[in-house]
């Protein structure tokens, strides 16, 4: 009897440890994915509805920024847990297949503006990190006009980012930094896109316009052109332009620019950003 109470005991002890381990390893993945969703993402830079000044509180995630470019007309997604006008009924693996595919679980594409291409490179860590905060969001219910599609909506990986990254490959300092700066989608923005999507030939050089409530601003060109770009710059202008949004001539920078996102990037992931966009090709 003494031997079967303590074996009962042991065994509701051990049972015991077992959600303790798994809440403190979902609790890691959150954590992980606050940092990327609210920060080197830029997620709610386009998904938040936007005022003059900034994102409209209580209103985060529930469908965003428009686009009228010559691919298509859209406006970003609701991805709040709202089952009806969010991605409240998506299974985890239709959430990671949107992200690295750009496919909706009806099997319909979702429009290029959506990093897709940039997403198929990110870890597989990285990617239930995210699937596990999106999770957390509060639903909202909003729903956002229907798409209009000009031409087919593809998602073709951006050179380079093909295949998910691994750990190993993070402690390259330069690889490292490409990789934040694609599942960034710094390129989204900073690429010139033509009428069937971008054009990776003239990578980092800019030109893009964004009309939004801040008025109009326009994509600059970071490749490590040194008239044009951003060659000359120190590691140190280059670092206050991405996370406090201003130039190398003390100017702000205007949205869509996530510098209020990205000043939450940690010093060691900055440091690797730099240290890749050192080696992107000039262009004039």
């Amino acid at each position: 009897m003494r031997t079967a109470l303590f074996a009962l005991a042991l065994g509701a002890a051990l049972i015991g440890t077992v959600p303790v381990h798994a809440a403190d390893s979902k609790k890691a993945l959150i954590k992980r994915g606050d940092y990327l969703v609210n920060g080197i993402l830029t997620c709610g830079n386009c998904h938040s509805p936007k005022g003059p000044k900034g994102d409209i509180p209580g209103k985060q995630f529930s469908g965003g920024l428009s686009w009228d470019e010559p691919p298509f007309k859209v406006t970003a997604s609701n991805i709040t847990q709202d089952p009806e006008t969010g991605i409240g009924k998506w299974s985890d693996a239709d959430i990671k297949k949107v992200l690295r595919t750009g496919i909706r679980p009806n099997g319909t594409p979702v429009a290029m503006v959506m990093p897709s291409s940039f997403y198929q490179i990110m870890s597989e860590r990285d990617l239930d990190a995210v699937v596990a905060y999106l999770r957390t969001l509060k639903p909202i219910k909003n729903k956002v006009p229907d798409p209009i599609y000009r031409v087919p909506q593809v998602h073709p990986p951006v050179p380079g980012g093909e295949k998910p990254y691994t750990e190993a490959m993070m402690k390259d300092k330069v690889k490292k930094g490409f990789y934040l700066v694609t599942i960034a989608h710094c390129m989204e923005c900073h690429t010139p896109m033509g009428p069937r999507g971008r054009n990776w030939a003239d990578l980092g050089k800019g030109g893009m316009e964004f009309p939004g409530p801040w008025g109009k601003s326009v994509s600059r060109n970071i490749t490590s052109s040194k008239t044009k770009g951003i060659g000359a710059w120190t590691d140190a202008q280059i670092k206050r332009a991405i996370a406090k949004g201003i130039d190398l001539h003390g100017k702000h920078l205007l949205p869509p620019m996530g510098f209020s996102y990205y000043a939450t990037v940690r010093p060691a992931d900055l440091d690797a950003v730099v240290a890749y966009l050192r080696t992107v090709p000039a262009k004039e």
